[in-house]
């Protein structure tokens, strides 16, 4: 009931009678003061006055599905939104959820990290109310090759989101978002399958939105950043949340139709801060220098080794560094 009165709140600019809402919820007034005290608790400003009613003043900076809501156009991408304030990661949260029968979309999302985690396992600083820390879950009828490309449509539409925010953001293959030559944001994609079906798959976006210099450990402070940081300015967590599953929906159904995902392996390629650089590639423990040539249409780094010989990088396994640094 609680949702409800925020929906009306958020629809109506004018203050709205309690009768108002008891009437067409079918509760007591007593009732909606009750659920309007909760909200006011957890952050919402809420004018009331004597025999006009309730005003929404201002919304707390949460990610919960009343909140999001606002800026989602969607079809089935974030229908059911999972919202945690705390969890260990939103990725293991999305897997559970998803062997439980979760419908394809619903997207879980949390206000903090205690567990994040990267590519191969790394650990991924989640701090509260920061940054956007989320798991969509997909049941895609696609063939277990093309997951990879998941990655790139999840990268795409970070990129297509921070463009419409005024944000210039890059793309350092396969699965990070780059801006002024620092990692805000990281991708990690999962999948559970059996042989030739897959099951589900789990998309994880971790974005630094908000955080500051401090909330860094000395070692990732040359290589990671913030939107905040970089762009001084706070960013609106819930728009650029909306943003990104609008666009991830319209470019992943194009994915799905095509099984090709040019269009968001385009994005990449024209956003790529990898093309024309020099590398090392890592695998495991073996390391080796080349040239970034291109990202070929079947998402692959197209990379030129010191003797020559031309090879294509699919993501896997494989760690990007630039010759002196993290990305150059």
């Amino acid at each position: 009931m609680k949702e409800e009165i925020l929906f009306f709140l958020n629809e109506k600019s004018d203050f709205i009678s309690g009768e108002e809402i008891s009437n067409m919820l079918g509760v007591s007034r007593a009732a909606v003061w009750k659920h309007i005290k909760a909200l006011k608790e957890e952050g919402y400003v809420i004018e009331s006055i004597s025999r006009k009613g309730y005003k929404l003043i201002k919304s707390p900076d949460l990610l919960t599905e009343e909140e999001i809501r606002k800026y989602i156009k969607t079809n089935f991408i974030g229908k059911v939104i999972k919202h945690f304030d705390s969890i260990n990661s939103t990725n293991i949260k999305a897997k559970e959820l998803a062997d439980s029968g979760a419908i394809n979309g619903t997207v879980v999302i949390s206000e903090e990290q205690l567990s994040g985690k990267g590519r191969l396992g790394r650990n991924w600083i989640s701090p509260k109310y920061k940054g956007i820390w989320m798991s969509i879950i997909l049941r895609p009828e696609i063939a277990p090759t093309l997951i990879a490309k998941i990655t790139q449509v999840g990268a795409a539409a970070v990129i297509k989101a921070g463009e419409e925010l005024g944000l210039d953001m890059m793309v350092k293959w396969p699965n990070d978002i780059i801006i002024n030559g620092k990692k805000i944001c990281g991708i990690l994609t999962e999948m559970s399958s059996e042989l030739n079906q897959i099951n589900y798959v789990i998309l994880g976006i971790g974005i630094n939105a908000n955080l500051d210099l401090d909330d860094f450990d000395e070692e990732l402070k040359n290589k990671a950043s913030s939107i905040k940081i970089e762009s001084n300015n706070l960013i609106n967590r819930k728009e650029l949340c909306g943003k990104i599953l609008n666009n991830f929906e319209y470019l992943y159904e194009k994915f799905m139709l095509d099984g090709k995902g040019r269009d968001s392996i385009d994005i990449c390629k024209e956003k790529s801060i990898l093309i024309g650089k020099n590398i090392n590639v890592i695998k495991g423990n073996v390391s080796y220098s080349a040239s970034v040539l291109d990202l070929n249409n079947d998402g692959e780094l197209v990379i030129k080794k010191e003797n020559g010989e031309i090879e294509k990088l699919f993501s896997g396994e494989v760690s990007i560094r630039g010759k002196n640094g993290y990305v150059i």
